[in-house]
């Protein structure tokens, strides 16, 4: 873990807070660009690469998307460099770095739109990731490469983009089921992976705090702040993360397969894998993979909506643990501490209010003006919005794969292994269950 906790930065250098930034401001000036009557600038920015088999006519039709591709270019990499400045990154190196990750983007995306490779689910997300950790663990990718590899950042601004295409009516409606499945999901696997981290283990309880949290509601993020929430060791922080990268490669690959092969509606599927995947990004991945925006608006509500709305819960609750017994017990502490509430807004992941507002603004919008303009409006805005959407999460899958090494992923030892692994193992067969059974008809009915 490098640098600050997000939470301890001013509000202007954080990653949450330019993911929104980007995020809302491009959804308000497009629609802004749409009433006024120019939003072909944006139409052509979110270029992409139809379903080929003739690789000869593919590269024919690349110098009419050009233009395309320097619009989309120029703009993200204005709008991150002017974020990585704020944020104290070394701009030179990012935008070097970035460029190169857009190269490879764009020649990822047209591999990624071969009609085989679709056949057989090696898609552009899943393509991006097989990429980034082959190169990752042959070679060794230059400092100023990997100041652009920022996942969190990419995958952050591609959820606020979301929040625009997804109807904040269907989040109302989805609020309560994705609630209450992601509390079974989360308590239940949290405390599996506690019980075992610390009574078959041994180990720090702080310890298994960062790994139940890894396991259970946001990943990465869940096992920093709850890590930081107990002041467990930074050691612990960085296996815990490490096991999140594994159990999230590793269910990136086999929740599609699995999906496929038992037959699951798009809805559910995308629903099982937001309550058992590890990370938001692997997640979009696993989604996108389905091959249905279907599974990727409910993974979208299970993961987003559901998930990752607990770390701050979380956070208070293992605070007050960590204090009022774990300290007590090595004599750090008499009990009597109290803990700050505010540890729930601090903890609490704010790129999801980007995602919230940016589904409120369009869904208002949209019932605001005329069946007809409304319709207009989602062709012209909101389908250029899901284009751009898609290139943020390429660009998060290359970051995963760039910062893989398998080498590191190895020393986390067999103990905390075990203990991550058996929650694994919980926590899949009860999604399924939940989103396939329990609350099959709800998924069902999310268009």
């Amino acid at each position: 873990m490098a640098g600050a906790p997000q939470s301890a930065l001013p509000w202007y250098e954080r990653e949450d807070t330019w993911a929104i930034i980007i995020g809302l401001g491009l959804t308000f000036v497009i629609s802004a660009a749409f009433f006024m009557g120019g939003t072909g600038m944006f139409k052509t920015m979110a270029v992409g690469v139809s379903t080929w088999t003739d690789a000869g006519k593919m590269f024919a039709s690349l110098p009419a998307k050009v233009p395309g591709f320097l619009y989309l270019f120029v703009f993200f990499l204005a709008a991150f460099c002017i974020a990585a400045k704020t944020m104290k990154i070394n701009v030179a190196n990012y935008a070097a770095g970035f460029t190169v990750l857009f190269v490879i983007s764009v020649a990822i995306t047209a591999l990624g739109a071969n009609k085989t490779l679709k056949y057989w689910q090696l898609e552009t997300p899943l393509l991006a990731l097989l990429f980034g950790m082959i190169v990752s663990n042959t070679v060794t990718l230059p400092k100023w490469f990997q100041s652009a590899l920022k996942t969190e950042f990419y995958v952050k601004t591609g959820i606020v983009l979301m929040g625009a295409t997804l109807p904040f009516t269907i989040i109302m409606q989805a609020g309560p089921m994705a609630m209450a499945q992601a509390t079974i999901v989360a308590a239940v696997t949290f405390f599996s992976i506690f019980f075992a981290a610390t009574k078959l283990f041994g180990l720090d309880p702080r310890f298994g705090a960062c790994l139940g949290a890894g396991g259970s509601i946001c990943g990465v993020s869940g096992s920093i702040a709850i890590g930081g929430a107990c002041r467990a060791e930074k050691e612990h922080v960085s296996v815990a993360i490490s096991l999140v990268i594994v159990w999230a490669v590793v269910m990136v690959i086999l929740l599609p397969i699995w999906c496929k092969a038992l037959g699951m509606e798009p809805g559910p599927a995308g629903a099982w894998i937001g309550t058992s995947e590890f990370a938001d990004a692997a997640g979009f991945a696993a989604a996108a993979a389905i091959g249905d925006e279907r599974a990727i608006k409910t993974f979208t509500l299970m993961k987003v909506v559901g998930r990752d709305m607990f770390v701050g819960i979380w956070a208070l609750l293992v605070a007050w643990l960590s204090v009022t017994v774990w300290e007590k017990k090595e004599g750090n502490g008499n009990g009597s501490e109290r803990v700050d509430i505010g540890e729930i807004w601090r903890r609490f992941p704010k790129f999801v209010i980007g995602f919230f507002v940016a589904s409120i603004f369009t869904t208002i919008l949209i019932a605001s003006v005329a069946p007809k303009v409304g319709s207009a409006y989602s062709k012209d805005v909101l389908g250029p919005i899901k284009t751009l959407r898609g290139w943020t999460f390429t660009w998060t899958f290359l970051s995963i794969g760039f910062t893989t090494r398998f080498r590191e992923l190895t020393a986390t030892g067999w103990k905390p292994f075990a203990a991550f692994t058996i929650g694994v193992l919980i926590n899949v067969p009860l999604g399924y269950w939940l989103s396939n059974v329990v609350f099959l008809d709800y998924w069902l009915s999310v268009k």
